[in-house]
């Protein structure tokens, strides 16, 4: 295992608190902490962080997720365990993730919009980003 390059959560305390506070908030959002944490698990699979695998993976075990369901996260446009709100999330939280190739389309959104609430789409949004963030914080600081 890598030394971390810099502890940024004491050189940078007020930013990270912010992103905890975020993070606390969508985990008692009305999505329900098995959707941000399955989105986690699958923006983390993306990115490549195995800090964040570890720990989302875990957090989904515990909350009762199926490890057979956990094992086919990375297929799960083919697999029969992932259902409707369960798809359009994950396919929006790909898209965000890969933003820079191809923007955010209005056929990956306009599925949201029959499955989830405004608020629930914002709070998708946020956790789509802040998870980005985290995976780059501890891609990019070795954690």
């Amino acid at each position: 295992m890598s030394q971390l390059r810099l502890p940024f959560t004491t050189l940078s305390p007020a930013a990270y608190q912010g992103l905890l506070a975020t993070s606390k908030a969508l985990s008692d959002s009305s999505l329900g902490l098995p959707m941000v944490e399955l989105i986690y698990l699958r923006i983390s699979q993306i990115n490549g962080c195995a800090f964040c695998l570890g720990k989302h993976s875990s957090t989904l075990r515990d909350s009762g997720v199926t490890q057979r369901k956990l094992d086919q996260l990375a297929g799960w446009r083919v697999s029969e365990l992932f259902d409707a709100r369960e798809r359009a999330a994950l396919a929006w939280a790909e898209t965000l993730t890969h933003v820079s190739g191809q923007g955010a389309p209005d056929e990956c959104y306009a599925p949201l919009k029959a499955l989830f609430s405004d608020a629930e789409i914002s709070d998708l949004t946020l956790a789509i980003a802040l998870m980005n963030a985290f995976n780059r914080l501890a891609i990019g600081m070795l954690l």
